[in-house]
């Protein structure tokens, strides 16, 4: 009785591992297909969904400041920037997709493992009690 108990438990703890791996999984695989765009930014980062979205809220946010000591980046420095940011954002978020793949992965085959070996052991047992 105690040893099927544990078998049961232990093929719940699977599936419901296996459920939430599975989503992270997934989560993970469409961050990677569209980096720019998963995730949040921090609040106040310019936004990188194109280069003069980004131009205008890097002139917006000078504007708040004082205007005397405020240096304004040509577009050529401006469009290095934005390169820059959207490249660091892709390279981070690309970072974490395969992170979370292979992770999400890993314990994807673990739970399927436990889950199988366990429910052919509670088999095992349940027929040997018969």
């Amino acid at each position: 009785m105690v040893a099927q108990f544990y078998g049961y438990a232990v093929c719940l703890v699977a599936v419901i591992t296996f459920l939430f791996s599975f989503t992270a999984f997934v989560n993970a695989i469409v961050d990677a297909d569209d980096p720019l765009h998963s995730g949040g930014s921090p609040a106040g980062s310019p936004s990188l969904a194109s280069f003069e979205n980004y131009k205008m809220d890097v002139l917006r946010s000078s504007q708040k400041e004082d205007m005397t000591n405020v240096f304004i980046p040509d577009d050529q420095t401006l469009r290095a920037m934005f390169e820059a940011a959207k490249a660091d954002k892709t390279q981070k978020v690309k970072h974490g997709a395969r992170q979370g793949v292979i992770i999400g992965g890993l314990l994807i085959i673990v739970s399927v493992i436990l889950f199988a070996s366990h429910w052919l052991w509670v088999k095992k047992q349940t027929n040997h009690a018969t």
